[in-house]
């Protein structure tokens, strides 16, 4: 890492929020990942400088939320990582809209949600993202998805101005938003919700969670669905009906439970889930003739 940049971003944070050689199977849900070069997680409003040193020190840089969607190799990443996390988790209430910083999570958001009696939320509960995350890759579940509530977001540009953004500007659609082709990084989101009863708000929640305990492998380190939806079809019955439930390359495994999640079964690497991942596309294309597009975001 460029000492030079190092001693700037030292200006910027403090010395203790910035990590150098940091291993990111500490902050992915897989569990999965080599170093990064350097990784920070910083305030909001500490983003715009961050991002026009590297820049200017021509220092590539990475963005990640909570980790829960990404696969990340076993060499690491290079340059900088700017993740958000706790620093970016500001969540405020004005009537039936909330806005939340990008590292907040969506569950603290949905508590908010529940205790100013606001509906609408309730799909975004049990997913183990952040709402900045939640938003480039239009994040659902249970019939419910971002693009549903999603009113506008603060973004800073790639010439480093930050602008807001309207929903209908973001080319919102299944799993996908223009924030990756357009460069933008997401550093705020404002969503409407509906007046609601907390009590049956509650329930909805709670049905919603015991479903995932029910049928998520979540006692092991997973990415959540590996693939996306096909038109027509279903990734984890289409791999079931290919008969790989259980299959498995090194220590990574389709899942017995849920058959459209990988898992990290036993100390898997990077290599083993993508390995994995290529075995299963391969298999189903060939006895089905679908092609499946995986949800799980590559880095490194």
């Amino acid at each position: 890492m460029n000492q030079e940049f190092y001693n700037e971003m030292e200006k910027l944070l403090s010395p203790e929020a910035i990590l150098i050689n940091e291993p990111m199977s500490k902050h992915t849900t897989f569990r999965i990942g080599g170093n990064a070069d350097m990784f920070v997680s910083p305030e909001i409003t500490q983003v715009p400088a961050i991002m026009r040193l590297a820049k200017e020190y021509q220092v590539p840089v990475t963005i990640v939320g909570n980790g829960s969607n990404l696969l990340v190799g076993d060499k690491g990443i290079r340059g900088l990582v700017l993740a958000f996390g706790k620093a970016a988790e500001t969540v405020t209430v004005d009537g039936n809209h909330i806005t939340a910083g990008a590292g907040a999570l969506l569950s603290k958001i949905a508590a908010e949600a529940v205790k100013n009696s606001l509906a609408g939320f309730e799909f975004a509960a049990g997913i183990p993202g952040t709402i900045g995350g939640a938003l480039v890759m239009n994040a659902g579940a249970y019939d419910g998805e971002m693009k549903d509530v999603l009113v506008s977001a603060k973004v800073l540009t790639k010439e480093g101005q930050v602008i807001e953004v309207k929903a209908e500007d973001l080319d919102i659609s299944y799993r996908h938003s223009c924030t990756p082709e357009k460069e933008y990084i997401v550093l705020e989101a404002t969503i409407c919700l509906q007046e609601g009863n907390e009590e049956a708000i509650r329930e909805k929640m709670a049905d919603f969670r015991g479903r995932r305990i029910n049928k998520q492998p979540l006692e092991y380190p997973s990415a959540g669905s590996t693939f996306k939806r096909p038109v027509g079809h279903f990734a984890g019955k289409l791999i079931q009906d290919a008969d790989l439930r259980g299959y498995t390359v090194g220590g990574a495994q389709v899942s017995e439970k849920h058959c459209g999640f990988v898992i990290n079964k036993d100390h898997a690497t990077a290599a083993d889930v993508w390995e994995l991942m290529c075995q299963v596309r391969a298999i189903v294309k060939e006895k089905f003739g679908v092609e499946l597009e995986p949800e799980v975001k590559r880095l490194g």
